[in-house]
């Protein structure tokens, strides 16, 4: 069976850089799913807010699958925070798009908003995958971090109500869903993410990577990769370091630490390089501007060990990719990392936030080099297991099993539409006053 997806993502572009801004996991999430599922026979349609980029459009990324742009909003970059009053702009421009799909299948909970209104619209089976939830996120924050608002709670609680399906990466977001949503257990399906053996391998080891980079060859490197923002964890990383050389002074003199990645989210910037110069590190540690996937490679095969102190995460993508180098991994035994990371084999996991504990593992790290070799090669075969075609495979099913379920449904109903455009406008209309919110209606039902 040939299927047409629309693939939505409102709130960051499937081309953007990932490490930059909103962009991250969730990003090489729906690029890879997308390809993979369309070498099994799917034709995809990516469609995200037009931000004013130069981008063509519909801009290919592979045979079989289309990012399309939708006029929602200035064209202009916007913070997330603004970004729930554009889901029903958005959804009305979708909706208006004459190519005709069997299914929709959002990502991130403003997508999931878009995502209801516009398969109630289209009359076609939804499905959706969170990537993160705020009730997780709140009962992990960091200190001084702001929490998710209540706006998104009940948006989230809107599209789990509503979906045909909800696709989680691992068993602890399936419990998550179902305990803090309600969401049903039948209509949630755990698809893990996979990883791009293509691009992530040993390559040609560590020593070349390191040549290649310019990085001592006897140094010892924990890297860190990924956006920097409190939820990950980076004032953890920096106290872990600061506590490593406080412990094991000899290291420092060979200890070099890269950060690759950018700031991200709506708090203070540079908070995590003040901490290292009060904590007297700044000088192993190097920023590094997010890279492309390729050379993203290159810091994995480089490093010893990825660290990922992440307070919060739905899978960890950056772990397995990683792993897939022969780099093994020092993670938070939180949400998908424990899936991702195979403790004592794959990697090390700490439970808590303790930069301690993750000092006395990196201590160990760098003192029994050939046990963490071992861990390397292990790492390598647990992530050639986790492939994107197992991934959209396994996609695929859910899709092929809802719309079993669903069957032959009428043409367009726009008055379902605007019952499920009228809940999220309820919250998050910036239009003025009743009237405004009457004219988005008129559009959306005429």
């Amino acid at each position: 069976m040939s299927l047409r997806v629309a693939m939505l993502s409102v709130h960051t572009s499937p081309l953007h850089q990932p490490g930059t801004g909103d962009a991250g996991g969730m990003n090489v999430y729906m690029v890879q799913l997308s390809r993979a599922l369309a070498e099994q026979g799917v034709e995809v349609d990516l469609f995200t807010r037009c931000r004013g980029e130069e981008h063509p459009d519909p801009a290919g990324l592979g045979p079989g699958v289309r990012v399309r742009h939708l006029e929602a909003g200035p064209r202009a970059p916007l913070p997330k925070e603004d970004m729930p009053a554009l889901v029903v702009p958005f959804s009305l421009a979708l909706l208006k798009e004459e190519r005709r799909y069997d299914l929709v299948h959002s990502h991130y909970w403003l997508s999931g908003q878009a995502g209801r209104i516009a398969a109630a619209g289209w009359r076609i089976p939804f499905v959706h995958t969170a990537h993160t939830l705020a009730r997780v996120k709140n009962a992990a924050l960091a200190e001084g971090d702001a929490p998710e608002p209540e706006l998104r709670i009940r948006g989230e609680h809107q599209v789990v109500g509503s979906a045909d399906r909800l696709i989680a990466n691992t068993g602890d977001e399936a419990r998550a869903l179902r305990e803090l949503y309600g969401a049903d257990a039948g209509r949630t399906q755990i698809v893990r993410p996979g990883v791009d053996l293509g691009t992530f391998g040993p390559g040609g080891g560590r020593a070349a990577a390191r040549a290649r980079l310019g990085l001592p060859a006897d140094a010892f490197v924990p890297l860190y990769a990924g956006r920097i923002q409190p939820l990950k964890g980076p004032d953890v990383m920096v106290r872990a370091v600061a506590a490593l050389l406080e412990r094991a002074p000899h290291l420092r003199a060979r200890t070099l630490v890269p950060v690759v990645g950018g700031n991200s989210g709506a708090g203070p910037r540079g908070e995590a390089w003040e901490l290292a110069r009060e904590l007297g590190v700044s000088d192993v540690l190097r920023h590094h501007p997010p890279v492309p996937q390729e050379e993203l490679a290159l810091w994995y095969r480089a490093a010893d060990v990825l660290m990922v102190p992440s307070r919060s995460e739905s899978f960890g993508l950056v772990a397995l990719e990683a792993q897939a180098c022969g780099t093994p991994v020092l993670a938070s035994a939180v949400g998908g990392l424990p899936t991702a990371v195979r403790d004592g084999e794959t990697g090390l996991l700490v439970h808590g936030n303790d930069p301690r504990e993750y000092a006395r593992r990196l201590l160990w790290l760098a003192e029994h080099p050939a046990e963490a070799a071992v861990m390397g090669r292990a790492a390598v075969a647990h992530a050639r297991g986790m492939s994107w075609a197992g991934a959209a495979a396994a996609t695929l099913e859910v899709y092929r099993e809802v719309l079993r379920e669903e069957g032959a449904r009428p043409g367009a109903d726009m008055s379902e539409a605007g019952a499920a455009a009228r809940s999220c406008l309820a919250d998050t209309s910036p239009l003025e006053g009743r009237e405004g919110r009457n004219s988005t209606l008129a559009a959306l039902l005429g």
